[in-house]
Order: C-alpha cells, then sequence, then structure tokens
C-alpha cells in the first residue's frame, strides 16, 4: 500500500474555501495515495464531506499546559508514516510539529527552516491567498490551474434547501463575523433597512450565522419581522445549496461569504479597512465588494446599487 499524504489546514472557514484549488491538485498528484486532512473540530464535517480527502483527523492544538495531548498529535504523526506533509496553515504551531517528528521527518511543503520543500515566500508574492496557496504547492512539484489537471469539483457544496421552505425570490445576507473581531460588523440595523428595501421589491431576505451572531440577527428582525432567520439551523454544506438557490448574497467578512461565492451566488462583501482585498476578496464568478475604513460609514444606498443578481435582477 502506498503511504499516505497529510495536508494541514486548521482553519479559518475562509482560509479553507481558498485552499480548495490547492487540495484538488494535491488529490490529483497523489491520485493513488492515501490523502488525510488535519484540521480542527469546526471543520470536520466539511473536511469529510469534500472529494479530496480519504480520512479527516482532528487536531486539538493543545496548549503548553498539555504535554500529554501535545505527545498523542506527534506519536499519531510519527506513527503514520506519512511520505510527505503539505503544511498549508504554515505558523509557528505546524513548524513544532515539524519539528518534534525526530531527525527524519517525512518530506515537509512548508515555511519551516530545514524542511524539504520550502515554500516561496508569501510575504514577497502579490496576488490573492488562492494563488500564494497554488504556488506553495508548485513549489514542491504539483501541477496547479484548470488548463493542467482541470477544475476542482464543487458539486458536493450542495443540499437540498427544501427542508427549510425558502421564498421563492431571495437574498441572502450574513451579517455576523468571528465574535473578536466586531469591526467587520456592518451594523445590524443597516441590514434590517436593507431587507425592507428589498421587501419592497419583491425580494425577501434570509438571514444565516451562528449562535455567536443572534444578537445581530434578533436587532435585524426586530425593525424586518418578515426575515428568515435560519440562525444556527445550517451546516456548511447547507449554505453551498442555499445559495445555490438564492438571487444573490451580501455579508461581512466572513466563512458562509466564501462558500455562497464559490457555489456560484452572486455576492457582496462588506469590508473593513482590516481586509486586504487583493488578498482575500471572495472567489466566484460573479463577486464584488464595498469598502470603507470603519463600516459604520457605508450607507445601506450604496449597498443596495452594489447587490449583484442571478437572473436579471439587478
Amino acid at each position: 500500500m502506498n503511504k499516505p499524504i497529510l495536508v494541514i489546514k486548521l482553519g479559518a472557514l475562509g482560509d479553507l474555501v481558498q485552499s480548495f484549488e490547492a487540495f484538488h491538485a494535491i488529490r490529483t498528484h497523489h491520485a493513488g495515495d492515501p490523502v488525510i486532512l488535519l484540521t480542527t473540530r469546526p471543520f470536520e464535517a466539511l473536511g469529510r464531506a469534500c472529494p479530496w480527502f480519504d480520512e479527516v483527523w482532528i487536531d486539538q492544538r493543545p496548549g503548553l499546559k498539555r504535554p500529554l495531548a501535545w505527545f498523542r498529535l506527534i506519536r499519531r504523526l510519527r506513527g503514520a508514516g506519512f511520505s510527505r506533509v503539505y503544511d498549508l496553515q504554515s505558523n509557528q504551531r505546524t513548524a513544532w510539529y515539524f519539528r518534534l517528528l525526530g531527525r527524519r521527518p517525512p518530506q515537509w511543503s512548508g515555511a519551516v527552516a530545514g524542511c524539504s520543500h520550502p515554500r516561496p515566500d508569501f510575504l514577497a508574492q502579490s496576488g490573492h491567498n488562492r494563488d500564494r496557496l497554488l504556488n506553495h504547492v508548485r513549489s514542491a512539484g504539483v501541477a496547479v490551474g484548470e488548463a493542467a489537471i482541470g477544475p476542482a469539483d464543487l458539486s458536493w457544496l450542495d443540499a437540498d434547501p427544501g427542508r427549510f421552505r425558502l421564498p421563492e425570490r431571495f437574498v441572502v445576507m450574513v451579517p455576523g463575523c468571528s465574535p473578536h473581531r466586531p469591526y467587520k460588523r456592518w451594523p445590524a440595523e443597516r441590514y434590517a433597512e436593507l431587507a425592507g428595501r428589498l421587501g419592497r421589491r419583491g425580494i425577501a431576505s434570509v438571514v444565516i450565522g451562528t449562535a455567536a451572531d443572534r444578537d445581530a440577527v434578533a436587532t435585524i428582525r426586530a425593525v424586518a419581522p418578515a426575515v428568515v432567520d435560519l440562525c444556527g439551523q445550517t451546516s456548511l454544506v447547507d449554505i453551498g445549496g442555499i445559495g445555490r438557490a438564492a438571487l444573490g448574497a451580501v455579508g461581512n467578512d466572513t466563512g458562509p461569504i466564501f462558500i455562497l461565492s464559490v457555489v456560484g451566488t452572486p455576492t457582496l462583501m462588506l469590508m473593513s479597512g482590516h481586509t486586504i482585498a487583493e488578498r482575500m476578496a471572495p472567489l466566484g464568478p460573479r463577486v464584488a465588494w464595498l469598502q470603507r475604513e470603519h463600516l459604520d460609514t457605508l450607507a445601506v444606498e450604496e449597498v443596495e446599487a452594489g447587490l449583484l443578481f442571478r437572473g436579471g435582477h439587478d
């Protein structure tokens, strides 16, 4: 049996979505080998659903005060007999994984000093994170790009949205983001006003998010009670199915927007000054963004005018 390949990508969600083409390239290059994804618990289901991995391992990301957990993780990595590791996370934590594997680590494609396949210096590169990751795997001898290996299959990123009883014509709104990054949120009151404007045009609004976004959703529905609240009810694959049925999507710089955009939903991202659009903009056939240093200066009229719609509803 061929030796397994390990791909390390721990998060966040938007970063994983921007890694899809690199995952596809690695899977194609190692077509006869078992390929394992090492990720974190929130992305386990997504990793198991996609077609590029045979197994998904969970990194509990133990702290320094949990030496036994570190020992178990390193023992598992050593015992697997990997022939190559693609460290697409390339941070201080994963550099320690390489160092702790001993004097004869597997081939390692990453940023850590002493590895067999050092990636290009990301800080020296311009362009999108997706392209940086493709340069990373290309530097290890992996063919990339549609011309060489065809497009990444995203048909799996779909689920029948029928159980949600969605309106016939609707826009997906994503008003949340990481709780520790409130500066990435366009005010919830303005999402509510936008929902009202869309409603007067015969377009419903469907809000998605996690439990951490419930306050924002409650604020929206207090002003616009007709908004459909799916907060906490959707899996990441569900989001793909909902996006395929939507007229369009609008949201903050947060993971679900990246899923919506890659499945073809016409998508508008609202960016604060902390987001570098050249590197971090969502990917997809119809994507736009509006950016302000502080998102509370972005007017509802500007967002409504910037929305993209499927089927000639612009």
